[in-house]
């Protein structure tokens, strides 16, 4: 399934491929990798609340700003709470990203062997091999209770999207 009029980025329309998911919805799952090079899926999660922020890359500005404002919103979680960042980045980027910037609260997860995530939650950038700028929460019940997609990919989350999580 492709989407166009969702995104922009730097102004210009692009696709989004995959499922598009809405709240309500039950969470499809998904395999990514750890920073180990590991496989972690939707499952590994259950009976857990499950807040993902999905980021195009660690390394530009907005994608870091996006996770060091997540980072520190962890100290705020109560316990059942899983906190996911998914990108297309390398786990090896991933590992570094956060050994520099002390990102400890959450976990940095890589999409970019199959896409399995962009692609069951609607959020691959079909132009670019990216995931779009999101916020997702699943329940414990494993349903969807918050999707946000941000419309300009080079904007990170607003401060209203945080209160999503709490």
């Amino acid at each position: 399934m492709e989407r166009t009029g969702v995104i922009t980025f730097n102004g210009g329309g692009l696709t989004l491929i995959g499922t598009e998911l809405k709240v309500g919805d039950e969470a499809p799952d998904f395999t990514v990798m750890d920073n180990n090079l590991g496989s972690v899926t939707l499952n590994d999660f259950a009976g857990k609340t499950v807040i993902i922020s999905v980021t195009p890359s660690l390394d530009t500005p907005a994608c870091a700003i996006q996770l060091r404002e997540f980072n520190k919103s962890t100290t705020q979680l109560r316990s059942g709470v899983a906190m996911l960042n998914i990108s297309m980045d390398l786990p090896f980027a991933n590992a570094k990203f956060c050994a520099a910037a002390g990102i400890d609260g959450v976990m940095t997860l890589s999409d970019h062997k199959d896409a399995s995530f962009g692609l069951a939650y609607g959020l691959l950038i079909k132009e670019l091999r990216l995931l779009t700028r999101a916020l997702v929460v699943i329940n414990s019940s494993g349903t969807i209770a918050h999707i946000e997609i941000v419309p300009e990919v080079t904007n990170h989350l607003t401060t209203m999207s945080y209160a999503a999580m709490k």
